[in-house]
């Protein structure tokens, strides 16, 4: 198919052409030039995991497009290594969206660690999907990535990002990265985070949160726990960012997050050596990683990964699509994948109206079907999880969820997520990473090579 917008593949069902359509216009309208916005009104600069998704489905659209959204966030990279959750446009006001640039303070508070004078970024990070992503597009036009010279020129910055992961961030000892902020990991108001953010005193209300201009007060985080989140990261800002010196209020080892390390490990060998250099090194550290996510996150008794807070160095009791995550790397044992899908198939995460995974137990004490991370459905968690399943040669069932997902996105008019008890859309409409990953699942072979 040559273009999407132009005469579809004779094979090409009319409903799948609208779809396609759909999603290539929301990229489209969301492109800022530079980068795609997540969302028009809620999110109005560029985000770290969602750029990464976004370059998945935009590499069907425009390959020279996709390699240009992971570049302007890898110009947003620090030279301690990490890749900042925002890069912030510059065009938007700061009473747009909150936290914003004079909050971070990143040109001044981060230069001892290296923040760039320009652009002003975030502080903390997001999951590492970035060399994933880099491999994928590369190999929708190989021909086009090597003559533009695409992995040469990023490979450096995914190097050191993973780097920066497993070595400022391995605050447990146990050879995982830990996040300090709830959004670093992705999931920012799960309930797995409860128990660490109990301990955080408040934020005084001294700020305003942009995001209820757009969303609604029962999808998004409570005030107290949004005053708990600026107070981690003034606290962080105070040290200039600094891992080494700062004493976290919050550190926990995230499943899902450390899953994506492995499987962006995976990636930075096949890209090593599509540069003619030794992947081995990466093999390896994918290959230990895995064993340490195992040792330390891995609960027999439930039947998924749980997140570790570093604090009482204890298991949080909670069950979370996060759990589920690893479903995505290729060395698990073949045991803990059977498990695995006994959870994803049991009571925990069968939701009624959606064949998409809910983000939390839909019998835990803290779901809600509405509320941001809480118990929705999300398009990205659950495109991992179906890449999993194929990962682990389960093609009916991923097959099933595929054809969920581009069905559910459809509907929904391209929702940020899904109410999982009435199948209703939630959040942002014609949100950017879920026209991107419908798109990827229609365009996609599902025999497609996986790092």
């Amino acid at each position: 198919m040559k273009t999407l917008l132009g005469r579809p593949a004779p094979s090409a069902p009319a409903d799948h052409l609208t779809l396609r359509r759909g999603a290539a216009r929301v990229l489209i309208d969301n492109w800022t030039g530079t980068s795609t916005v997540p969302s028009r009104t809620l999110y109005p600069h560029q985000w770290s995991w969602d750029s990464a998704f976004i370059a998945i489905g935009l590499r069907h659209l425009s390959v020279r497009r996709a390699q240009r959204e992971l570049e302007s966030l890898l110009a947003g990279q620090w030279a301690d290594g990490r890749l900042p959750h925002i890069v912030f446009n510059p065009a938007v006001p700061y009473g747009a969206y909150f936290p914003s640039p004079d909050f971070w303070q990143s040109s001044r508070a981060a230069r001892g660690v290296g923040a760039p004078a320009i652009p002003e970024t975030s502080g903390i990070i997001q999951p590492p999907v970035h060399a994933l992503a880099a491999w994928l597009v590369h190999c929708s036009d190989p021909a086009e990535s090597d003559r533009r010279g695409f992995l040469a020129r990023i490979h450096p910055g995914l190097t050191a990002w993973h780097d920066y992961l497993l070595t400022h961030r391995d605050l447990g000892g146990g050879g995982l990265a830990a996040v300090v902020h709830p959004w670093e990991p992705g999931m920012d108001n799960s309930p797995c985070w409860d128990r660490p953010l109990a301990r955080v005193e408040p934020a005084a209300d001294t700020f305003r949160r942009a995001d209820l201009d757009h969303g609604s007060p029962t999808d998004r985080p409570t005030d107290l726990d949004y005053g708990r989140y600026v107070r981690l990261a003034a606290t962080y800002r105070a040290t200039g960012y600094d891992d080494r010196s700062t004493v976290h209020g919050f550190a926990v080892e995230d499943p899902g997050f450390n899953a994506l390390l492995i499987t962006g490990e995976l990636a930075l060998a096949r890209i090593a050596e599509h540069l003619g250099h030794a992947g081995g090194a990466h093999t390896e550290r994918a290959a230990d990683l895995t064993r340490r996510l195992v040792d330390r996150l891995w609960d027999d008794s439930a039947g998924l990964f749980r997140a570790r807070d570093l604090a009482d160095d204890s298991l949080i009791d909670e069950r979370s699509v996060t759990g589920l995550v690893p479903l995505v790397v290729p060395g698990l044992p073949a045991d803990l994948v059977r498990r695995l899908l006994e959870t994803l198939n049991g009571p925990h995460f069968r939701a009624p109206a959606t064949r998409l995974v809910p983000s939390y137990d839909l019998s835990g004490p803290s779901f809600d079907s509405q509320r941001y991370w809480r118990g929705p459905a999300w398009f990205n968690t659950s495109w991992l999880i179906e890449r999993g399943l194929r990962t682990h040669g389960w093609h009916a069932q991923a097959q099933h969820l595929r054809q969920a997902l581009v069905t559910e996105a459809g509907r929904t008019r391209f929702a940020e997520y899904i109410d999982p008890l009435t199948g209703e859309g939630r959040g942002a409409r014609y949100f950017s990473w879920t026209a991107a990953l419908a798109l990827d699942l229609l365009l996609t072979d599902d025999k497609e090579p996986l790092p």
